[in-house]
């Protein structure tokens, strides 16, 4: 009923994402936004406010690429100041002893960290798996759920070890009918689909995500492929982020990555990928012609000097371009509020100050992520959008004296929020994670990352 609705009132600002304003707050009945309020008081019944006093509402931003796992295996010395290829061949061995206490801890970590940061949408790109982790997704799955926490979680996989020319080890492989097999047991389990009954918004949806084209098999591409047309899901998986990579497609199957990509089916709409940075200009046009997204991983891209994705000119192709921290191993941190802000600096590096404005910059981290996640239900703020949003004070002292509210939380630097709602329910309150003693979940991610890595 409408007079259930909550009146969330007097913000500092509210960044809708589009033209529309709502200067005087938002109401909210259930998981759903149902008025902008424009006027004194709004225009529909409520029961409840909410005082949104010196607070920025802007949408929960939305994270397209990580790897909870990582959180386990930050700022390991025998990683350090390595690129890509050696870096991975650093870690390995680590991530071949995770288990299911290591996927849980990890997972609830990575999603804590995501929601004090803003985020309340967010996929994971788990594809390690040792021998008796077969069901690593499920339990991500069960923690979002207990959560609260809206998930795109993309069943990875590597099928081409280190015997076959691939670089994983032996140990982390699955063969090839094991992954479709469990591909489809996942979709069939946890999918929840955009057009489902009731017109019900998802909070967990599968992806499959074939890690990239030095981890898999060439036929499992295709069939991956074959198997997402088939269940209307979508595909991921990492590319273009080395120039390392772009010679071992060329040296494995005569192409660079993007025909590698087009070759096994992929270039198309229902695809998104991960850092997408050495791309030339053909290459760029056919990704926007495709309609294929790419995930900008600023930081990531940094840390590993990969390189600058090349976002506005991906942009004018036509493809849609989202934000994601990566894994915390390549990151350090699951903070997608300061991802804005990184995004914000690169492309500014790139690109020059007139045409990256902080408005553009929160566009990745909200609506473009719903829509390489091909979700309209959320990403901005308007009536009927699900009331999925994040809440910034602005009273620390690294905003004293600012002057735009909204450019504020990008350029002065905003890192944690003070509200979080997902689906129509507080996650996150006082900057506090609802029903969370993050003292005890600390310790035992502590306690398991030192396990691991000490095996």
């Amino acid at each position: 009923m409408i007079d259930q609705a909550t009146w969330i009132k007097n913000p500092l600002a509210v960044w809708t994402g589009t033209q529309l304003s709502a200067p005087n707050g938002l109401v909210i009945c259930g998981d759903k936004i149902v008025e902008l309020v424009t006027t004194p008081e709004p225009t529909v019944s409520y029961s409840k406010t909410m005082d949104a006093t010196d607070c920025v509402i802007i949408p929960g931003l939305v994270n397209c690429h990580h790897h909870f796992y990582q959180t386990l295996t930050r700022a390991l010395p025998i990683a350090a100041n390595k690129p890509l290829f050696p870096w991975l061949e650093s870690l390995y061995p680590i991530w071949a002893n995770l288990d299911e206490q290591a996927i849980a801890v990890s997972t609830e970590v990575a999603l804590s960290e995501m929601l004090l940061s803003g985020c309340t949408t967010a996929s994971d790109h788990h594809y390690v798996f040792p021998p008796n982790l077969e069901n690593a997704i499920d339990i991500q799955a069960t923690v979002a759920k207990e959560m609260g926490m809206r998930v795109v979680l993309t069943r990875g996989s590597m099928s081409l070890g280190k015997s076959d020319g691939g670089l994983p080890p032996d140990s982390v492989v699955q063969t090839e009918q094991t992954i479709l097999d469990d591909s489809q047991r996942l979709i069939d389990t946890w999918h929840q689909p955009s057009d489902g009954p009731d017109n019900v918004s998802p909070m967990t949806q599968i992806a499959l995500a074939p890690c990239s084209p030095f981890s898999v098999t060439k036929a499992l591409m295709i069939q991956t492929a074959e198997l997402a047309r088939e269940n209307n899901v979508l595909l991921h998986t990492h590319l273009a982020e080395t120039e390392d990579e772009n010679q071992f497609c060329l040296d494995s199957y005569g192409v660079r990555p993007l025909d590698y990509l087009a070759e096994v089916g992929w270039l198309s709409n229902q695809t998104w990928l991960a850092h997408g940075i050495h791309f030339n200009r053909d290459e760029i046009k056919r990704l926007g012609d495709a309609g294929t997204g790419v995930c900008h991983c600023p930081s990531s891209n940094m840390i590993l000097a990969s390189g600058i994705c090349p976002v506005t000119d991906l942009e004018a192709a036509g493809s849609p371009v989202g934000l994601g921290v990566d894994g915390s191993a390549s990151n350090d941190c699951s903070n997608l509020m300061q991802e804005v802000r990184q995004a914000f600096l690169m492309q500014r590096l790139r690109s020059g100050a007139e045409d990256i404005t902080a408005d553009r910059a929160l566009k990745w981290g909200t609506q473009g992520g719903a829509n390489l996640l091909r979700r309209n239900d959320i990403g901005s703020i308007d009536v009927g959008k699900q009331a999925d949003l994040a809440l910034f004070k602005l009273d620390e002292l690294r905003f004293a004296g600012a002057g735009a509210p909204i450019d504020a939380l990008v350029t002065c630097g905003a890192h944690r929020a003070e509200h979080v709602m997902v689906n129509g329910a507080w996650r996150v309150t006082d900057g506090q994670i609802v029903n969370s003693d993050l003292g005890a979940l600390r310790q035992r991610q502590i306690d398991v990352a030192h396990r691991l890595v000490n095996l």
